[in-house]
């Protein structure tokens, strides 16, 4: 099943890239020849006034046909006055720049709304998780194994109450005696109480002697405090999406920059089959963390499409621009040169990431 929702989470994101491109463009008077779900030879298709729809059978996304996308494209006289070349700059930018910003949209509307929900798993993906006073776990051998469980409430340590810092501190304060060694078990106990239950609390105090911990370098009892999504307001879970959604955006565009001279930036470059191995891992364990995984890809997605490329979307849009600027249109010839450059660094991105991915699966894996 997490496959299932895997495949369907990424492909809806370029369908609905698909059909920005698509809405805007009928709406600004092109001519739209094909609308496809999926890719490949169509294996289900109608024709509804201009525009064919259909069903493709490799499950990877989608595409729109705009007639006349190719400046070289021969176009029937009766269709030209509407083809893509044939329109003002305005009109082609809208178009181009509609497919990002559907990606943009979902992004913002995936990362609001989950955060609304109150989801623990979507507050810690957006760091927006606090920390609560309730037991996550219990180290297995711990001196609190067996005696903490889950879901806990520490309510106090030896009387002394506050935040969660103070809590450890005074668990802490309990020193073995003499030479603090890795292991010694704490002279006195620590008497931790904690509310345990839901609906008929229980009050307890338990007594837990310390063990020294040398690698965190003081005294614990082995347990992990968890964490809490706070409750949001609309426009607060809106301005975290946001600031969120920066953060993502300059972090991918500064990623892929760094990736052209640093080894080590090069090693975190990924492809889409490390996206879709990663999304399906995160949908086997949390559905709410998997929502904003595909809200990160879609808006990573938009951001890549507005590099100043062609084929991609911030080609289209740099020449459209440019034509606006000198006046004139640019030769196909003069693009072809410069979207050269880039189609190169992408391909060196894409074999990048594919290698990165195939020792990531032979290796170590995925996290």
């Amino acid at each position: 099943m997490s496959w299932v929702l895997t495949i369907a989470g990424l492909s809806l994101l370029v369908i609905l890239h698909e059909f920005g491109h698509f809405a805007v463009a009928k709406a600004v008077g092109m001519r739209v020849e094909k609308f496809s779900l999926f890719f490949g030879p169509m294996l289900v298709r109608f024709r509804r006034g201009e525009t064919v729809y259909g069903i493709g059978p490799i499950p990877l996304g989608g595409y729109v046909k705009i007639t006349g996308m190719n400046p070289q494209e021969e176009v029937p006289p009766e269709m030209a006055p509407r083809a893509y070349f044939r329109q003002p700059p305005w009109k082609r930018v809208a178009v181009i720049l509609a497919g990002p910003a559907m990606n943009v949209l979902i992004a913002f509307v995936v990362f609001w709304s989950v955060l609304l929900s109150g989801s623990l798993g979507a507050a810690e993906t957006l760091s927006t998780a606090k920390p609560s006073n309730a037991v996550a776990a219990v180290e297995h051998g711990a001196p609190a194994s067996g005696l903490l469980r889950p879901g806990d409430k520490v309510i106090a340590v030896d009387g002394v109450t506050g935040p969660l810092p103070r809590l450890s501190a005074q668990i802490a304060s309990h020193r073995c005696p003499g030479r603090q060694t890795a292991g010694c078990l704490a002279a006195t106990p620590a008497r931790v109480t904690i509310k345990r239950g839901a609906q008929v609390p229980q009050v307890l105090t338990l007594s837990i002697r310390p063990r020294y911990d040398p690698v965190a370098r003081r005294a614990r009892i082995g347990f992990v405090f968890g964490d809490y999504a706070p409750k949001l307001g609309v426009f607060e879970a809106a301005r975290i999406s946001l600031d969120r959604m920066w953060t993502l955006a300059s972090g991918t565009v500064t990623g892929l920059a760094r990736a052209v001279y640093s080894s080590k930036a090069r090693h975190q470059v990924t492809s889409v089959v490390g996206i879709t191995k990663a999304t399906q891992q995160t949908f086997a364990f949390d559905i709410s963390r998997a929502l904003v995984i595909l809200g990160f890809i879609s808006l990573v997605l938009a951001v890549v499409n507005l590099f100043p490329f062609l084929p991609l979307d911030g080609g289209h849009v740099l020449w459209a621009v440019a034509e606006k600027v000198r006046g004139q249109r640019v030769s196909f010839a003069a693009m072809a040169r410069f979207s050269s450059v880039g189609v190169v660094l992408l391909a060196f991105l894409v074999i990048t990431g594919i290698s990165n991915d195939i020792n990531r699966l032979t290796g170590s894996g995925f996290h």
